[in-house]
């Protein structure tokens, strides 16, 4: 089988696993581009993202540019003659220049059925909006925004109770194992290149902290999405008695009585039950602004929230 020469452009935890696939296969990674070192935590201090500090330990050389699309950079990367780019979530966009590099293609693994949730968010947004299956694209990178040619598409189920950190777990090992399966299959000529249909594409912006309030006002199974959407991060979130509650877990309640939405509603003393636009949900999981995450009921026994009180979109 083919070897071929790869610069692999990645940045977070997701990339990790198609970096590995890559450095065990029978392909030789030339260099691993990635994003410079970020202030992180309350401490500010600078930490190497996740594709680094993997890349030290497979032993590779590594670029961390404050941008790919320089003159030095691009003169760089063609000095190391690579037959691909790989690009996962690299966190860049790259222009014609750095397309043009490498003498086949640059490649690019998306989690999604690709043209759906092209986009920084896709794995959030599948869950969100209640999605029974996504999957991984591998496609060729061009000038558009996750516009290019599909190579291979791999489905995956989503299960009803799994949160958006799950499901980003499971895509990154998918997305490496169909990453270096498309490359071989790409030497044998097993498959071609096939344009997406744009005219139904969908988009998965990027979300901010501010995107974690829970509307009560929508049906409960579109809250339970929401907040397995939004877990572990940017994090749902509600107001309660002006506190700022961080909300991880929930199900649906059985209320038998219609409150108006946001309304803390009679429960066990151990359960905290909020009513929604058709019902009522039952909060699993918390997390006060200072605190640590729980269960409801371990919360319960040192904060008292009572019957009647209504959720705020933001504190007094």
């Amino acid at each position: 089988m083919t070897s071929y020469r790869i610069i692999f452009l990645g940045t977070p935890d997701f990339a990790v696993p198609s970096l590995k696939a890559l450095h065990q296969s029978n392909h030789e990674i030339v260099r691993v581009v990635t994003q410079p070192d970020r202030p992180k935590g309350r401490g500010k201090k600078k930490q190497a993202p996740p594709v680094k500090k993997e890349a030290i330990e497979l032993g590779l050389d590594i670029i961390q540019p404050q941008s790919i699309n320089t003159p030095e950079c691009i003169s760089l990367l063609k000095s190391l003659d690579p037959d691909y780019l790989v690009v996962v979530a690299f966190g860049q966009i790259l222009k014609k220049a750095v397309l043009d590099i490498p003498s086949k293609s640059v490649l690019n693994v998306h989690p999604s059925l690709l043209p759906q949730y092209r986009g920084p968010a896709p794995i959030q947004w599948s869950i969100i909006h209640g999605c029974s299956k996504t999957g991984i694209s591998i496609m060729q990178l061009d000038e558009g925004l996750d516009t290019g040619d599909i190579l291979q598409i791999e489905t995956v189920s989503i299960d009803p109770k799994e949160t958006a950190g799950m499901l980003h777990d499971r895509l990154a090992e998918s997305g490496a194992s169909l990453l270096v399966d498309t490359i071989d299959k790409l030497s044998e000529q097993r498959i071609q290149p096939r344009p997406q249909d744009h005219s139904s594409a969908t988009y998965a912006r990027l979300l901010t902290k501010k995107d974690g309030l829970i509307q009560w006002q929508q049906p409960t199974q579109s809250i339970i999405n929401f907040i397995r959407g939004m877990t572990p991060w940017p994090g749902a979130y509600t107001y309660l008695n002006n506190k700022r509650l961080k909300i991880f877990m929930a199900e649906k309640a059985d209320a038998t009585q219609i409150f108006p939405p946001g309304t803390v509603l009679e429960a066990f003393p151990d359960e905290l039950w909020i009513a929604t636009g058709d019902g009522a949900l039952s909060i699993l999981n918390i997390q006060s602004a200072s605190g640590k995450q729980m269960s409801v009921a371990d919360y319960l026994r040192g904060n008292t929230i009572v019957a009647g009180t209504q959720a705020q979109n933001e504190p007094d």
